[in-house]
């Protein structure tokens, strides 16, 4: 599409890179107002915000050099091209994921509660993001004939060109807008901190496990040689998930049962 959003001179502004940081930007302040709500200390929630963005960059720009390996040795330089696309969003979760981790045990911030904040921005944001990829042309769609086919006809798109392509890219956005959406509502309606995170998880970890099947571009080798790499993680996230969620479920029974002994347990 347009890879490139602003040229001025010899500076250009590329979409995909736009669109990356208003999602970061974006997912800060519904963080932020979320922490608010619920009266936590805001400062810390920003500051988990950087610590976030730097490891989701560096996690998901990792996991895509290893899974593209052959081209980053032919031309090393091009691993520091993030504006070019090239972020694995599961590679990011997992290296931000553990940072946050190690932050709010050292700050001794409540683990679950502040991921339950976390989990809408980070669904607002990526949905954001997304719409960075269509535009660079990357994380593209097998060719297909469907009426909503997308052809890329730039010569600077990272997708093949002139071919009819399914919009993965814009899959991916529908999915994490709803999905948003979904946890935005429910946010109020949750019984006990960690519902909102783990399903965030596993909404994600099925939508992007479907999408997958639609996708035409290299991702790393299949496992088992017949899910890819990304479709195997949403598989165990999904698993995990629906797990966390059970015992989340039976420790809000028992506290419930605890504050009123004649439920029936």
């Amino acid at each position: 599409m347009y890879p490139v959003l602003l040229k001025i001179g010899k500076l250009s502004l590329y979409t995909y890179g736009f669109f990356v940081a208003a999602g970061f930007v974006v997912g800060i302040h519904i963080a932020r107002q979320e922490a608010k709500r619920l009266q936590e200390d805001q400062d810390k929630v920003m500051d988990l915000c950087f610590y976030v963005l730097i490891a989701a960059i560096a996690g998901s720009r990792l996991f895509y050099v290893l899974t593209n390996l052959r081209m980053f040795v032919a031309d090393p330089i091009e691993v520091f091209r993030i504006w070019n696309g090239g972020l694995v969003f599961y590679g990011g979760f997992v290296v931000a994921l553990i940072t946050s981790i190690i932050y709010l045990k050292q700050k001794e911030i409540p683990l679950f509660k502040t991921a339950d904040i976390m989990a809408p921005a980070l669904a607002l944001g990526h949905a954001i993001g997304r719409i960075g990829c269509f535009f660079a042309g990357c994380c593209y769609g097998e060719a297909c004939d469907l009426p909503w086919a997308v052809t890329f006809t730039n010569s600077n798109s990272l997708s093949p060109v002139n071919i009819p392509l399914h919009p993965t890219q814009l899959y991916s956005f529908t999915a994490n807008l709803v999905i948003f959406i979904f946890l935005w509502a429910f946010r109020t309606k949750k019984k006990i901190d960690g519902q909102i995170f783990w399903f965030y998880v596993l909404l994600y970890g099925i939508a992007r496990s479907f999408i997958e099947i639609f996708r035409g571009d290299f991702r790393g080798d299949f496992v088992f040689g017949i899910l890819s790499i990304s479709q195997a993680i949403g598989g165990g996230m999904v698993l995990i998930s629906v797990v966390m969620i059970i015992l989340l479920g039976k420790r809000d029974s028992r506290v419930a049962y605890i504050e009123n002994p004649k439920l029936p347990k």
